[in-house]
């Protein structure tokens, strides 16, 4: 604990912390709720699957895209935009007519979402020390879950005391006020990030900035499909299923306070990954309230741990100029996530029952601990150095003086 305690000697980091955890909260409802009101409105979870797959090709587009405007225009104007464009588009599909075309344009739209994520994760390493970077990485971790997982917890909660375009509402208010608070933080405005100077898209040819987008990918897409499978047990009126996913966030909390801190090395994903599909793969076997929920809890002592690793992956391995980018490809790869587990899910449902999800979450989370094997030979060992971006360096000319030639 007491690496935690030093990270408040940097003045604003939970301040920061906290601000974009608001912002970003809206993340864990809006997948969720886009499920149950389009299975609503057509009586089948198909259509809404392809709601979600619209959204998560507009989010690989943009997220990247979104992030590497942040150092051409600035963090401030890209984040307001987009969070406008973003709340408009979300209450078009809370209140659309039964159109899929119609809600399918707006869940396009809705994927041009503001990358709070990768403005967050630039600033870190601008405002604690590099040795302290891997313990800010594991609360950041540790609030992403709160996002994925107490996330469906509101939005189960909402869609069934309220009714689903309530519940996406209430995720647009939580939008537009963590983001303005996000952006109302002094330490937005004083760092400035460097223009990139290789082309787009570059940076996925650092082998650990790939290897994180994807872990990422199949990871998210693992706990989505699991999430969906238990919102299909238990209905659109069953609280039960919000119950087991916030004992989830709870094993995935303690997992971050007492695990995720520590350095990355080599095996860190692969053993932490572990952790999280073994849970996934037990809960096949049984939809037994308590069983489920002993198998949850293993899943997600792993889960802020892992994301973690990812994180520390990727800042400490491409230059400042291009942090923002590249947590923009790792953010956009756990939307996409999101999203194609829920669609997945839904599929197997309509033919399997929920068990169907629990299949997909387990076939994606060994497909998440065969990428981080792939991803040994590249990943640095952090213990005892400094995690902090590469410096980016200029090139220059050297001029001779006229008396020193010859």
């Amino acid at each position: 604990m007491g690496v935690y305690r030093d990270l408040r000697s940097s003045q604003g980091v939970y301040r920061v912390l906290i601000a974009q955890l608001v912002a970003r909260f809206p993340w864990g409802m809006t997948s969720l709720i886009i499920l149950l009101h389009v299975e609503q409105l057509f009586h089948r979870y198909t259509e809404a699957g392809i709601a979600l797959a619209a959204s998560s090709i507009s989010a690989a587009v943009a997220g990247p895209v979104l992030s590497r405007m942040m150092g051409k225009y600035g963090m401030r104007p890209v984040l307001a935009v987009s969070t406008l464009v973003t709340a408009c588009a979300l209450l078009a599909i809370a209140y659309a007519p039964a159109n899929i075309i119609w809600i399918v344009a707006a869940a396009i739209v809705s994927g041009f979402a503001p990358p709070v994520a990768p403005a967050a994760r630039t600033i870190y390493p601008k405002m604690v020390p590099g040795k302290q970077l891997s313990a800010l990485y594991a609360l950041d971790a540790a609030a992403q879950e709160i996002i994925w997982v107490i996330g469906p917890v509101v939005a189960v909660f909402t869609a069934v005391q309220f009714g689903p375009p309530w519940g996406l509402t209430i995720a647009v208010l939580i939008l537009i006020l963590g983001t303005t608070w996000f952006l109302s933080n002094p330490e937005v405005s004083r760092v400035a990030i460097p223009t990139a100077r290789r082309r787009f898209g570059a940076v996925l040819t650092r082998k650990t900035v790939l290897f994180a987008t994807l872990t990422g990918f199949a990871f998210i897409t693992a706990y989505a499909a699991l999430e969906a499978g238990i919102v299909a047990i238990y209905g659109h009126e069953g609280l039960e299923g919000g119950v087991l996913l916030g004992m989830s966030a709870a094993a995935s909390l303690l997992g971050g306070v007492f695990m995720g801190h520590r350095a990355l090395h080599k095996w860190s994903l692969p053993s932490r990954l572990g952790i999280v599909t073994i849970g996934i793969v037990m809960c096949i076997f049984s939809t037994n309230f308590w069983w489920l929920a002993a198998w949850l809890m293993v899943a997600g002592f792993g889960m802020a741990p892992a994301l973690a690793s990812i994180a520390s992956l990727i800042s400490s391995t491409v230059k400042f100029s291009e942090t923002a980018e590249a947590f923009g490809w790792s953010n956009t790869g756990q939307l996409i996530g999101a999203a194609l587990g829920s669609a997945l899910a839904g599929v197997f449902i309509d033919s399997l029952g929920p068990t169907g999800a629990f299949v997909v979450a387990a076939v994606a989370g060994a497909l998440t601990v065969f990428i981080s094997l792939l991803a040994i030979p590249v990943v640095p060992d952090l213990r005892g150095r400094d995690a902090s971006p590469i410096a980016d360096t200029e090139q220059f000319t050297a001029i001779t003086p006229p008396e020193a030639i010859g």
